[in-house]
């Protein structure tokens, strides 16, 4: 039974200069602007203006492949998402500021004062999207030859998120005094050590910040494995996630949602938000020939390497109009687990060639890649929203800055004329917009030491 009064909430995932593999080459991307900040900024303003919840920075800590010919195809510069949402923060008031930051490379410490901070200069709009980092590349920068296994990657991510948490509760709402006359600055009885001794870290605490406007800043998390969704589950206020058809959607929508009650969490404390790649035209002629440029414009041995890399597997020896090889079990694979089941499903159930499923997920990259007049890009969202699939999506577009203002100023007047989205910001925080409770101190009751 649909909520008459329950609305969309949407995040535009900003990559630069768009998702598509090959976007720098679209005849109207703004390539050149790739590290303009007068460019992100204008990109940052036209999501707020279409009422978005979120803006949405993912990251990596190393380049995309190794191989000379796909890296010269392929764009491996971008900003650091903290460094950029910062400054984003003083040219924006309303929207969110989500950023990826790894448990794998990351200290909780430092982490949790980052986003505390992001959080307070922002007013209240400030977002992590925990994860795990999942390449031989990245460990490589890190002092590593090989990353950790995948379990114990979670293991740690799951203890990650727990410090950080503490840590943002060291302080209580309203340690700070600030009183001139009685030389107080803040009432030490309400600032908590943490005194975190686990497995992977040990954390004196307290933070050397007060606690954020949000309480916490909302925690989103990516992964759709086991230990993906349990995490999640646990821990999470918002998920990112891809799926291709409705009914794995519906499947994965109810599955994690069913979990929470063991952690003592209701269902509506978790916003779950597909990504979606939309290809828009002003008719189904237009749009379809927006798709065949897109596809045409890829580099053959930049195709081959991102399907490589997001499977963890090396194409490159295999002739690209061939099937893909025989792929190792689930079980083998030590990088994203998720989506390499994902893409394993898509190229088998449609019988793809390397080419034809490189050209499927060069864009949406897993994701799912929806076609059409606004009207039609309005409905295929409609019909997840209403039919248990999504709370939201994360919007992907192809190229910027087209593919946000297409969307912007043809799609979202849509979802809004249909009660499906704001048409005004009605909360002061991210958390408020979301429809997220401001979390509870969980350390004022607990505290073992008193500072």
């Amino acid at each position: 039974m649909t909520n008459l009064n329950r609305e969309m909430k949407l995040g535009a995932f900003f990559m630069i200069p768009g998702h598509h593999v090959a976007a720098w080459r679209h005849p109207k991307a703004e390539a050149q602007s790739v590290m303009n900040f007068d460019f992100i900024k204008r990109l940052a303003q036209t999501a707020e203006r279409g009422k978005f919840d979120m803006i949405f920075l993912a990251d990596g800590y190393s380049i995309k492949g190794k191989d000379p010919k796909a890296l010269g195809q392929t764009v491996n510069t971008f900003f650091e998402p903290f460094t950029l949402l910062s400054a984003l923060s003083s040219v924006t008031k309303h929207i969110g500021l989500a950023g990826t930051v790894s448990t794998t490379f990351n200290e909780p410490f430092n982490v949790a004062r980052r986003f505390a901070s992001l959080d307070h200069l922002s007013g209240g709009r400030a977002a992590w999207n925990v994860v795990t980092s999942n390449t031989e590349s990245e460990a490589r920068n890190f002092n590593l030859e090989k990353h950790l296994l995948h379990s114990k990657r979670y293991e740690r991510a799951e203890e990650f998120v727990d410090i950080v948490t503490k840590l943002w509760d060291s302080w209580e709402d309203d340690a700070l005094i600030i009183d001139k006359e009685s030389a107080q600055f803040a009432d030490a009885s309400k600032i908590h050590a943490i005194d975190h001794k686990g497995k992977w870290f040990s954390v004196e605490g307290p933070l050397n910040i007060s606690r954020s406007v949000q309480g916490h800043p909302v925690v989103i998390q990516a992964g759709s494995s086991e230990a993906g969704k349990e995490l999640a589950a646990r821990t999470a206020e918002v998920i990112f996630t891809a799926w291709q058809t409705l009914e794995e959607a519906q499947a994965f929508y109810a599955d994690v949602k069913g979990r929470m009650a063991k952690y003592g969490r209701s269902p509506e404390e978790l916003k779950i938000m597909p990504g979606v790649f939309p290809v828009i035209g002003r008719t189904e002629e237009e749009a379809e020939q927006n798709k065949r440029l897109l596809e045409e414009i890829i580099p053959e041995e930049a195709g081959v390497q991102l399907l490589s890399a997001m499977i963890s597997v090396d194409l490159s020896g295999y002739p690209v109009d061939g099937p893909l090889p025989n792929l190792p079990d689930l079980e083998q694979v030590n990088g994203g687990k998720s989506r390499f089941q994902l893409l394993k499903d898509l190229a088998e159930r449609e019988n793809l060639t390397i080419r034809g499923l490189y050209q499927r997920i060069a864009g949406a990259r897993g994701h799912r890649e929806i076609n059409g007049t606004p009207e039609q890009i309005a409905d295929q969202m409609q019909e997840w929203f209403e039919n248990g699939a999504a709370d939201g999506f994360n919007i992907m577009p192809p190229y910027l800055p087209g593919g946000l203002e297409d969307f912007v100023d043809l799609v979202i007047p849509i979802l809004q004329e249909r009660g499906l989205f704001r048409t005004e910001y009605t909360g002061n925080t991210l958390r408020e917009n979301l429809g997220l409770k401001r979390p509870a101190n969980t350390l004022i009751h607990h505290a073992k030491e008193t500072i």
